[in-house]
């Protein structure tokens, strides 16, 4: 079966990435795929590149990273990243800031990856905040 996710909340203020990353994790573990995780509104912020793990927390940042290296896209609405300061190279030339602060493995997008990703999945699961 062919999943794709979406990710509202932030990953220290809900649960909603922690959730989303165990059940990509299961999914991916039972021989299914997980084709595209899609960030959105406070979701974006898994991606920052700049965050500080508190002690004792789950990095849920490399472990995003991780499903990445395994093939699973990490979809940025590009929308909700710039309001947020969450930047690639080409955002922050054009912007004029200082740093790109979108983590490896991440990829600005439209919400059109949302719509082509919900076309060609199975299911398709939501994790609010």
């Amino acid at each position: 079966m062919k999943f794709i996710l979406a990710v509202h909340g932030s990953p220290h203020g809900s649960e909603s990435g922690e959730h989303a990353l165990n059940f990509a994790q299961a999914a991916l573990a039972q021989g299914h795929t997980v084709t595209r995780v899609f960030f959105y509104h406070d979701g974006v912020l898994q991606a920052l590149q700049t965050q500080v793990i508190p002690q004792g927390e789950i990095n849920l940042l490399t472990q995003w990273q991780g499903l990445a290296e395994q093939g699973v896209e990490l979809a940025v609405c590009i929308a909700s990243a710039i309001k947020r300061g969450i930047l690639d190279e080409t955002e922050q030339e054009r912007y004029e800031k200082q740093a790109a602060t979108l983590a490896e493995g991440f990829e600005l997008v439209g919400l059109g990856q949302l719509i082509a990703g919900i076309q060609q999945s199975d299911r398709y699961i939501e994790f609010s905040c």
